[in-house]
């Protein structure tokens, strides 16, 4: 439908106007709630807690509310999100509050298979195990210091009291080595957030003092998902043979991860065919944001992390903008069956420990050259000439030996071939039918005739293809 100049545009008259009744709307119905005596308690109830806090109430109420709904309970208030190749944060109620426990530890990790690193994180794990609540829930969060040094935690994107924020030296002493601080707030919102260290935070979150912090809405004003996953993009710096990220790295990382894992470590997202599925990205990079892609759909982008998104302002996508410090959450319908890759379109992004200190080899024709070298180094080798694809392939099949604690640039083996890609990747399998439903069901067996293959002479034939 083609819009007329006059639909389309607004000129600064017409624009002040709407803005002083939008404000004296909103005035008044500050007032009519003033007058009708509702409470940010009763806000919490019908789920619609507000921003700021009412007149009527004192400081303390306004600043942290005390809910007055039972803690939400998963199964049958919420979905449980799945975190691949990471698990949620396990609580306990007592009073009514939630009470949760992380501790801060160094953590030894492996980002894939053959690629392992000395890490900082919560709870064994890197990164942090996802907390979930449900918006109006009371939540009491003691975070335990096992790392050499000082730390404090942030509720990245929560709206809560200035002391409980987490940012060390300004609304909070810093939290000593072998300390316990104990956070207590009550949730004012629903979505897709993070916690992380405030403390030194350059060398403590390149280390991986990072973890995802769910609210889901106390009344979904949707359908809930039957599979909600939530991944944590990040960065890293490890040069082959260390055994620790370089966190004084700034501009030229080199393994970039789905909750900390490269491809082919990354764990696939399974869910069963007609299935609603959500998928929450929050990105705490430290230099890059991520076009984040997924094949054979198309899907909403529904909430980002500062709350949902309106469906009259929902647009359809198939590739999602995560920048630094952001949260992006898409909801979309399995309906097509198939081993769908998910990943970062930045190229440089889908590699692992790749590095720029080699010679553009593309293009040249070594000759004899390799068998000359090969007299002096056994096993060698030119690459490059036509490509990077075969660097992977090779260290797979056995033709050459990696370097102690690396891994190949590009990839692992799939069920057609090497597949290429590393770093930000992962797969959404899509089944009719699922044996066990938190199990890999493997590779997708495809019908026949539903696969690109080698054309034969006689199609090249018919359809006059020639060259």
């Amino acid at each position: 439908m083609k819009k007329t100049m006059s639909t389309c545009q607004i000129d600064r008259r017409t624009f002040l106007t709407g803005a002083a009744a939008l404000g004296s709307s909103v005035v008044l119905h500050r007032r009519a709630e003033a007058a009708d005596g509702v409470s940010t308690h009763q806000h919490l109830q019908t789920g619609t807690l507000p921003v700021t806090g009412e007149r009527n109430l004192t400081l303390l109420d306004r600043i942290d509310p005390k809910p007055t709904l039972p803690p939400g309970e998963p199964g049958k208030d919420y979905t449980p999100v799945i975190t691949p190749n990471n698990v949620s944060l396990p609580w306990k109620i007592v009073d009514g509050v939630k009470v949760y426990h992380l501790i801060a530890e160094e953590v030894a990790h492996e980002f894939a298979p053959g690629l392992k690193a000395q890490c900082w994180g919560y709870n064994g794990r890197v990164h942090g195990p996802t907390i979930e609540a449900v918006e109006g829930d009371r939540v009491r969060i003691y975070v335990t210091n096992r790392l050499p040094g000082s730390t404090s935690v942030h509720w990245h994107g929560l709206l809560l009291p200035n002391g409980m924020d987490g940012v060390a030296g300004l609304t909070q002493p810093v939290i000593k080595p072998s300390e316990t601080f104990r956070y207590e707030f009550t949730l004012r919102q629903h979505g897709t957030f993070m916690y992380h260290s405030h403390h030194d935070e350059m060398i403590q979150m390149a280390l991986g003092t990072t973890g995802m912090f769910v609210i889901h809405p106390r009344k979904p004003k949707a359908e809930r998902p039957d599979r909600d996953f939530a991944f944590m993009l990040s960065e890293w710096r490890i040069d082959v043979g260390t055994s620790r990220p370089n966190p004084n790295e700034m501009t030229n990382f080199n393994l970039f991860t789905f909750n900390a894992k490269a491809f082919p470590g990354t764990q696939p997202m399974v869910a069963r065919l007609g299935d609603r599925v959500r998928i929450r990205i929050a990105n705490v990079t430290a230099m890059n944001h991520h076009p984040i892609h997924l094949h054979g759909y198309q899907f909403r982008v529904t909430e980002t992390d500062g709350g949902q998104i309106p469906a009259s302002a929902q647009q359809w996508e198939t590739s999602v903008l995560v920048a630094i410090g952001q949260s992006r959450t898409i909801d979309f319908v399995a309906d097509e069956p198939g081993d769908w890759a998910m990943h970062c379109h930045m190229t440089h992004h889908v590699m692992n420990q790749m590095g720029d200190k080699f010679p553009n080899m593309i293009g040249v024709k070594p000759g004899a050259g390799d068998t000359q070298m090969q007299q002096l180094l056994p096993g060698y080798m030119t690459m490059g000439t036509d490509g990077m694809a075969e660097h992977g392939s090779h260290i797979e099949s056995g033709h050459l030996k990696a370097p102690p604690n690396s891994i190949p640039m590009r990839g692992g083996l799939g069920p057609f071939d090497y597949i290429t890609m590393g770093g930000l990747l992962t797969v959404l399998k899509v089944r009719e039918r699922l044996e066990r439903e938190d199990r890999d069901p493997g590779w997708y067996r495809h019908p026949k005739g539903t696969v690109a293959s080698v054309a034969s002479r006689d199609e090249l034939r018919r359809d006059g293809i020639t060259g």
